[in-house]
């Protein structure tokens, strides 16, 4: 089978978009997907980061949306052909986390979903050389026309929905929203701090916001601050003087919980201090240098973890987003900007510069 898909050669280099050849049908367990539009993460470009190289040549994208043109069937395979799906990230489904209901921190997470398996044998996806490509982008690789994917990564929705624009949900959003809503358990009577408020942020503060849960969101893009605002949160400069003492002051004497998303200490620190007592700071974005906490950041029974995924199970987290949003409590669409998959370097550039907060990649089909 071929199909269009964007092929990442080099780490310093330029997508291409090429021909590639599915060599396999979905086995057990597997389902063919047609991409109806694809997100673009952050931790997709940060695959050119030295710290975060996978193996390249790949076919990336793990924000997929699409209709199920292929089933291999069996008993994971709670999908039918014709159904519309949302992909999340992929786990293995028996280790000891995925069987508790935490398959964000699958024994197997890694390998799974960063490492590309590229040594199958037969190759499941090449060139028009028969060269190997990396297939497996967090069991996606859906920045193509169609994907293979495990079915247990797959949930089904609603075929009135505009598919095209769902697939955000299954990472950036819902990484963001299950930090909120899963990891911390905020309600009525907590206060959030968000540091950095793009796609990741900005859904802590819509959660944040449906959840009852004033926010003050961080940030040095005056526009990013302003959708903040827009969302519900009061907005802070991140270069403004004391800002612990402020984030304190506007959070009713301290936070009970913060989300980092920049992997800046001097944030993080100011955040831990702005904590109340046994306050708790949460990490999704990859630290990339050491982290110094200040003197006295963890006093008082403060702690700081790292969150991968939310902590969500996408076949509960996704469906209950979209209720959220078709309530107009979770309005994720108006982040978005979609791109033909032929301009994802455009939609790149202009992530890289701000210009976007989330961009989503339509592939090209003959009936579009």
């Amino acid at each position: 089978m071929r199909f269009q898909a964007a092929v990442l050669r080099s780490y310093e280099g330029p997508f291409t978009i090429e021909e590639v050849c599915l060599q396999t049908e979905p086995a057990v367990g597997e389902i063919l997907v047609e991409i109806a539009g694809t997100g673009m993460c952050r931790t997709d470009l940060a695959v050119r980061r030295p710290a975060g190289r996978s193996p390249l040549p790949a076919v990336l994208g793990h924000e997929g949306a699409g209709v199920v043109v292929g089933t291999g069937g069996g008993p994971d395979a709670a999908v039918d052909l014709g159904d519309h799906v949302v992909l999340s990230f992929d786990s293995c489904g028996h280790c000891r986390n995925c069987r508790s209901g935490a398959p964000a921190y699958c024994d197997s997470f890694a390998s799974l979903n960063l490492l590309g398996e590229r040594d199958e044998k037969p190759r499941r996806l090449t060139d028009t050389t028969g060269k190997a490509l990396a297939p497996r982008w967090f069991g996606q690789s859906s920045f193509a026309a169609y994907a293979l994917v495990p079915a247990r990564n797959a949930v089904r929705v609603d075929p009135a929905l505009p598919l095209e624009l769902l697939g955000p949900l299954g990472c950036g959003f819902l990484t963001g929203a299950g930090a909120v809503l899963n990891s911390f358990g905020a309600g009525p009577g907590d206060h959030l701090t968000v540091l950095g408020a793009g796609a990741v942020g900005l859904a802590a503060v819509m959660a944040a916001t449906a959840a009852g849960v004033p926010a003050v969101a961080v940030d040095r893009h005056p526009e990013r601050l302003a959708l903040a605002e827009r969302f519900g949160a009061t907005p802070l400069h991140a270069g403004s003087p004391d800002l612990s003492g402020r984030i304190r002051r506007l959070t009713d004497g301290g936070a009970q919980y913060a989300l980092d998303t920049t992997a800046a200490p001097p944030l993080i620190n100011a955040a831990l201090q702005a904590l109340r007592p046994t306050g708790i700071l949460g990490l999704v974005a990859r630290l990339h240098t050491p982290l110094s906490l200040e003197p006295g950041a963890l006093d008082r029974g403060r702690s700081i973890r790292h969150i991968c995924e939310g902590d969500a199970v996408p076949a509960v987290l996704i469906p209950r987003l979209i209720r959220l949003w078709q309530a107009g409590l979770f309005p994720f669409d108006q982040l978005l900007q979609t791109y033909p998959l032929a301009d994802i370097n455009e939609a790149e550039r202009d992530c890289d510069a701000g210009r976007v907060v989330k961009p989503v990649l339509l592939p090209e089909r003959v009936n579009r």
